[in-house]
C-alpha cells in the first residue's frame, strides 16, 4: 500500500463560535500531537490578536498521527480556519489543500448564515463532508433537530451527523476513525514531475519567504533546486518540514503531504499564493489551479503619523500582503496627510485586523482615513470610472450617472424577530427578495442591500435586534444606480479631502450636520477660531465654531487707566488675526473614523 494511502488532509469549517479551534484542541490531544503540559485552549490561535478577539484570523495547518484499530498509523493533514465572513478567502484557500472538511455546528444554535456558505463552498471544491453536531452538553442543545436541518438544507444523510462536545471531550474519539473512513486519501502521481501548491506563504528574516505548500505529485527533497512557475523565478530549498504545530523539519515532503518549504527568496512579490512549485528542469508543466483574485469591497487611506515612516510602511506592507493576499494597495497623496496608501478590504474587521497587525508587527504609527465602497461613475464623455477614493469623484457637472455596489444577504434569524430585521432592511434601502423557512422556528431572509449601508454597524444592529440569534453572509451582487453625492468637510476654509465621503442623497444633511457636530468635539481649542463646514451639492450644509483659547492679557492690570487695558486686548486681537493665516489645525485619528457612528439609523 502507497505511503498516500494513510494520509488524510481535512479542514474545519463553521459559523464564528461554533467551536473550530476547541475541537481542533481535542484532536491534537487525542493524537498526542502536543504534550498535556504545553496544551492550552485555542492552541492553534497563536496570533495575539487571535487570542484577545477569541476569533481565528489565520488558518493554522497542523499533521497529527492516528494510530488506528487495524494496527496502521494515519497521518492527518489538519488546517484549522476562520469562520467570520471577512475571512472567506482563508477558507477557500484551506480548502483547495484538502480533500474533506469536518463542518461544525453549534447543537443549540443550529444552521447559521456562514454555515451554509462554508458548506455549499467544500461542496464546490469536491470535498467530502463530515457533519460535527458540537455543544451536545448545553441545556438548549437540540441535536437531532439540528441533524434534521442538515439532512434539509444540506442533503446529508441524517445518520452521518457525529454528536460531540469539544469542550467536554464528549464523543470526540469517534471522529478520527470516521476522518479515515469517509475522506478519501490523496490521488497524486508519486512518480510525476514535482508540483505543490503554495496555499498560504510568510516572511521570515533568516530564511526568506516560507511557502506552506500542498505536494499534489512527487516529492520535495531537501536542497533540490526547484521554481515557482508562474513567476520563473528559481530557488534552492533551505530547510522543509511539517507543522506539529510548531515548524518540524524533515528530509522530504511525500506526494500527499502539507508542509513549508524555505526558498530563501527574499523578493517577496516574486512568491504569489495560489503559484505552483516545480523542479528546475521541468518543462511544459500543467499548472495546479490556483486561487480567483480577491476583489476588495471596503477602501480606505493609510498613512503613517510621521511623515519619515513612509518607506518602514512600504515594507510592512509587502511582508504583511505575503502572509495575506487578501488585501489590495496602492500609493496615494493627501493635501491633509501627505504620503500614503490606498488599501483595499473584504470587509471593515478586516480592515481592522490588518490596521492593527501593521501597528503591532512594525511598530508603525498610523492614521486610517474614512471607510468607503467602490463606486461605478460614467461621465459626460462616456468613461465608465470606479472611484475607490472620494476625493477623486469627478465633479457633479462631469457625471451622468452613478451606481453603487448592491449585495444579496442572507439573514438566518428566529421567526420572532422577522419583522424587526425586515425594518432594519428597508431603513438600509433594501430589497426584499424572498423568505425561506428552515424549520417552524427559524427562517432564511434574503434581501438586495447597498453594501456602504452594512459596511459599518449593520452587523451590531442585527445582533442587538434578534438578541445574538440571526446570522448574517452576503455576496456581492451587481451596481445599481443611486443618487449619490460628494460629502466634503471643510476646517477654516480648506478641504480635508481625508474626510470626504460619498453618501445618498436623502441622508447628506443628517450625515453634514451629524458630523460636524462630532467634529467640533473632537478638534481640540486653539489660539484662534476654528470653522467646520460641511459641504454638498454646491452648498454648505452645516457649520460649527470651535472657539478660541483665551489668554488673560490684562490679568496684571490692576486699576489705572481703562485704555491700556484696551490696547492689550486689541493686540490680543491682531495677533489672533496672524494665527489664524498661518494656523494649521491638527485633526485627531478619532476625527477620521467619527464618519462611522455619523447619520445611522
Amino acid at each position: 500500500m502507497s505511503p498516500q494511502a494513510h494520509i488524510r488532509n481535512f479542514c474545519i469549517i463553521a459559523h464564528i463560535d461554533h467551536g473550530k479551534s476547541t475541537l481542533a484542541d481535542r484532536l491534537l490531544e487525542l493524537t498526542e500531537t502536543i504534550e498535556p503540559r504545553r496544551m492550552r485552549e485555542q492552541v492553534l490561535d497563536g496570533m495575539e490578536l487571535e487570542r484577545e478577539r477569541g476569533i481565528t484570523i489565520k488558518m493554522h495547518p497542523v499533521t497529527m498521527l492516528y494510530h488506528h484499530t487495524d494496527g496502521a498509523t494515519y497521518t492527518f493533514n489538519l488546517i484549522d480556519t476562520p469562520g467570520h465572513v471577512d475571512f472567506t478567502y482563508e477558507v477557500s484557500r484551506s480548502m483547495a489543500a484538502c480533500e474533506g472538511a469536518l463542518l461544525v455546528v453549534d447543537a443549540s444554535q443550529g444552521i447559521e448564515a456562514q454555515t451554509l456558505a462554508n458548506t455549499y463552498m467544500a461542496v464546490e471544491a469536491g470535498l467530502e463532508i463530515i457533519p460535527v453536531i458540537n455543544k451536545i452538553d448545553l441545556s438548549s442543545a437540540r441535536p437531532e433537530m439540528v441533524a434534521e436541518e442538515i439532512c434539509k438544507i444540506l442533503g446529508l444523510p441524517h445518520t452521518q451527523a457525529l454528536l460531540v462536545s469539544a469542550k467536554e471531550g464528549t464523543g470526540c474519539e469517534g471522529i478520527l476513525p470516521a476522518i479515515v473512513e469517509r475522506i478519501p486519501a490523496p490521488a497524486g502521481d508519486e512518480d510525476a514531475p514535482l508540483r505543490a501548491l503554495v496555499f498560504d506563504s510568510v516572511y521570515d528574516s533568516y530564511r526568506g519567504v516560507l511557502a506552506y505548500v500542498r505536494v499534489m505529485d512527487g516529492a520535495v527533497e531537501d536542497r533540490a533546486k526547484l521554481r515557482f512557475v508562474n513567476s520563473d523565478l528559481e530557488f534552492e530549498v533551505l530547510e522543509l518540514g511539517i507543522f506539529r504545530p510548531q515548524m518540524e523539519q524533515k528530509r522530504v515532503l511525500e506526494c500527499g503531504q502539507v508542509g513549508y518549504i524555505a526558498t530563501g527568496v527574499k523578493d517577496i512579490r516574486g512568491v504569489p499564493v495560489g503559484d505552483t512549485i516545480t523542479t528546475a528542469k521541468a518543462l511544459n508543466l500543467q499548472l495546479l489551479p490556483g486561487y480567483q483574485e480577491t476583489k476588495p469591497v471596503v477602501f480606505c487611506g493609510l498613512y503613517p503619523v510621521e511623515a519619515d515612516d513612509y518607506n518602514e510602511l512600504t515594507m510592512a506592507l509587502e511582508k504583511l500582503s505575503l502572509n495575506d493576499s487578501s488585501f489590495h494597495y496602492e500609493p496615494e497623496t493627501s493635501n491633509a496627510l501627505g504620503f500614503g496608501f490606498r488599501l483595499g478590504f473584504l470587509g471593515l474587521l478586516h480592515m481592522e485586523i490588518v490596521q492593527e497587525r501593521l501597528e503591532r508587527e512594525f511598530g508603525l504609527r498610523l492614521v486610517t482615513t474614512t471607510p468607503n465602497v467602490a463606486f461605478k461613475v460614467v461621465t459626460e464623455g462616456g468613461e465608465t470610472l470606479y472611484i475607490e477614493n472620494p476625493a477623486k469623484l469627478p465633479t457633479e457637472e462631469d457625471i451622468v450617472s452613478i451606481a453603487e455596489p448592491f449585495i444579496r444577504a442572507s439573514l438566518v434569524t428566529p421567526t420572532e424577530f422577522i419583522g424587526d430585521l425586515m425594518k432594519l432592511c428597508e431603513n438600509r434601502r433594501g430589497d426584499y427578495i424572498e423568505m425561506e423557512y428552515i424549520d417552524p422556528e427559524r427562517v432564511i431572509l434574503s434581501y438586495y442591500l447597498p453594501l456602504s449601508e452594512i459596511m459599518v454597524d449593520f452587523y451590531d444592529q442585527l445582533k442587538s435586534l434578534s438578541r445574538g440569534y440571526a446570522s448574517l453572509d452576503y455576496d456581492l451582487a451587481d451596481y445599481r444606480p443611486s443618487e449619490m453625492v460628494k460629502l466634503d468637510i471643510l476646517v477654516n476654509g480648506d478641504e480635508v479631502d481625508a474626510l470626504s465621503t460619498i453618501v445618498h442623497k436623502d441622508k447628506a444633511y443628517r450625515m453634514g450636520t451629524g458630523l460636524v457636530s462630532k467634529l467640533k468635539k473632537l478638534i481640540p481649542r486653539q489660539m484662534f477660531e476654528v470653522v467646520i463646514q460641511a459641504k454638498a451639492q454646491g452648498r454648505i450644509i452645516s457649520r460649527a465654531n470651535v472657539k478660541p483659547l483665551r489668554k488673560h492679557v490684562t490679568a496684571k492690570c490692576y486699576g489705572g487707566d481703562v485704555t491700556r487695558k484696551r490696547k492689550l486686548l486689541e493686540r490680543q486681537k491682531e495677533g489672533k488675526k496672524r494665527m489664524k493665516m498661518v494656523g494649521k489645525v491638527e485633526i485627531p485619528q478619532e476625527a477620521f473614523m467619527s464618519v462611522l457612528t455619523v447619520g445611522r439609523d
